[in-house]
C-alpha cells in the first residue's frame, strides 16, 4: 500500500503530490468537511434570507421551548435565526481581511526580497513598526476613526495583519531569487514585474496559502473581539454581534452567547486544521510526522 503511494506521488506534479499528501492527513480531511458544514449552513442562511433582527418570542427562551431549537436571546430574537444570517457576515469579514493582509504583505515582501539594498532596509523598518504595535488595539483606534461597519472592521484588521506575510514573502523571494531558472530569466532579459509575478511568486505560493488560511482565522476572532467590545456594526448580524449584544447577561443565560462562541471555535479551529494540513502537504520536511 506505501509503495503504491510513494509511486503516484512521484508519477504528479508538487502541487498533485500536496494534495495527496493532504487526503493522507486525517486532521486536515476532518477541518475540511467541518469547514463544509459551516459552509452550507451559511448558505441555507443565504438561501432563506431569515430576520435575524425578528422578535418571536419571550426573552431568554431556553433551547427547545416555545418551538426553538437554540432558544431567543435577551430581546427575544431566535438564536438559530441569528447563526444562519450571521455566519455569512462573520465569515465575509475574515475572507477579507485575510485577501487585504496577503495583498498589502506579498507586495510589500516582494518588493522588499527581490530588490534588496535600501527598499528592503525602507520596507522592512515599516514592517517592524506595524509589528511592534498591540494589533488588536491598533485596529481598534482605526475603527473606532471611522464608522463601525463591515468595511472598516476588515480593512483594520487586514491593515494589521500583514507584517508576517511580508516578513514570510521577503523569505521566500530571497531564496528563490538567486536559484538558476530566475537567473536564466533575467539572462534573456526578462523584466523584473515578469520575473517577480512570473517567475518567483508561484513558486512562492505554498507557504503563502498556508499564512492566509491561518489568517482567516485570526480575523475572524479580531471581529468576534471588536464586537464583545461593542465596536461591531450593530446593525448586521454576525457571530461576534451576538456575543456582544448578550455579553451583560451572560450569567442569566448561558445559550445566546456561548452557542454563536461555539460557532465561531468550530469554524477557526476547521480553518486551523486545515492550515496545519497545507503545511504539512506542502513542506517536504514535515510531510511523514
Amino acid at each position: 500500500m506505501n509503495d503504491t503511494v510513494e509511486q503516484a506521488v512521484e508519477a504528479v506534479s508538487p502541487l498533485g503530490e500536496a494534495l495527496i499528501v493532504l487526503r493522507q492527513n486525517r486532521p486536515a480531511v476532518f477541518g475540511l468537511v467541518l469547514l463544509g458544514l459551516v459552509v452550507c449552513f451559511i448558505l441555507c442562511g443565504k438561501i432563506l434570507q431569515p430576520d435575524p433582527f425578528e422578535i418571536v418570542s419571550a426573552p431568554f427562551s431556553p433551547p427547545g421551548q416555545n418551538g426553538f431549537l437554540l432558544g431567543t436571546d435577551y430581546l427575544g430574537r431566535s438564536i438559530f435565526t441569528g447563526l444562519l444570517a450571521g455566519g455569512a457576515s462573520t465569515l465575509a469579514v475574515g475572507l477579507a481581511s485575510a485577501a487585504l493582509s496577503v495583498f498589502i504583505g506579498v507586495t510589500v515582501g516582494a518588493l522588499a526580497g527581490y530588490f534588496g539594498g535600501i527598499i528592503d532596509d525602507v520596507l522592512m523598518r515599516v514592517a517592524e513598526f506595524f509589528q511592534v504595535l498591540p494589533a488588536l488595539l491598533f485596529a481598534m483606534v482605526l475603527v473606532t476613526l471611522f464608522t463601525p461597519s463591515l468595511f472598516t472592521v476588515s480593512f483594520a484588521i487586514g491593515v494589521v495583519l500583514w507584517p508576517q506575510t511580508a516578513r514570510l514573502t521577503r523569505a521566500e523571494f530571497l531564496r528563490i531569487r538567486e536559484l538558476e531558472y530566475v537567473l536564466a530569466a533575467r539572462a534573456i532579459g526578462a523584466k523584473d514585474a515578469r520575473i517577480m509575478l512570473r517567475v518567483i511568486l508561484p513558486n512562492a505560493l505554498p507557504p503563502l496559502i498556508v499564512s492566509a488560511t491561518l489568517t482567516v482565522g485570526i480575523a475572524i476572532l479580531f471581529e468576534s473581539g471588536f464586537s464583545f467590545l461593542g465596536l461591531g456594526d450593530p446593525n448586521v448580524m454576525s457571530w461576534g454581534v451576538m456575543i456582544g449584544a448578550n455579553r451583560n447577561f451572560i450569567l442569566d443565560a448561558w445559550w445566546p452567547v456561548t452557542i454563536p462562541g461555539v460557532a465561531i471555535f468550530l469554524t477557526v479551529f476547521a480553518v486551523s486544521l486545515i492550515g496545519d494540513g497545507l503545511n504539512d502537504a506542502f513542506n517536504p520536511e514535515l510531510r511523514g510526522r
